[in-house]
């Protein structure tokens, strides 16, 4: 049997889907909710960089941009030494939902890790998506 290869978290945000797609896709929204800081350009093969006041820092390459309804990029996988080419896919589906948005993030790469590196990497996930997401709808309900 193989390992859990994705982490799927679902949240309604009782706000508009503009608002919300931009909180996820401009570098000034990236770097108030899912880091303390994000450079870089938000476009198909670009990259942003979020960092945090802990030293803390991860490079995202944006793979899609769908505007208003899908946002996705790849980036490393936590825990694995800086410079690891492995990386995870990321993709953020927005759909209106009343004068709310429905927002789902999948997070999928987990299978190709071996035993130890699998467990630290999806257990930090899992747990860093619930919280990353409750940031997102603080600061979007600010």
């Amino acid at each position: 049997m193989g390992f859990p290869n994705r982490i799927e978290r679902t949240v309604r945000i009782d706000r508009p889907q503009e608002r919300v797609w931009a909180a996820i896709t401009t570098a000034e929204g990236l770097g108030t909710w899912f880091g303390e800081s994000a450079e870089g350009e938000v476009k198909v093969g670009g990259t942003v960089t979020l960092s945090w006041k802990s030293g803390d820092s991860a490079r995202l390459r944006i793979e899609r941009l769908d505007p208003e309804s899908v946002f996705a990029y790849s980036w490393p996988v936590y825990g694995l030494p800086e410079g690891d080419p492995r990386r995870t896919y990321v993709e953020f589906t927005l759909a209106p939902d009343a004068a709310a948005t429905t927002l789902t993030v999948v997070e999928t790469g987990f299978a190709q890790l071996d035993t130890d590196e699998h467990a630290k990497a999806y257990e930090g996930n899992t747990a860093g998506w619930k919280s990353e997401l409750d940031e997102l709808v603080a600061y979007l309900h600010g």
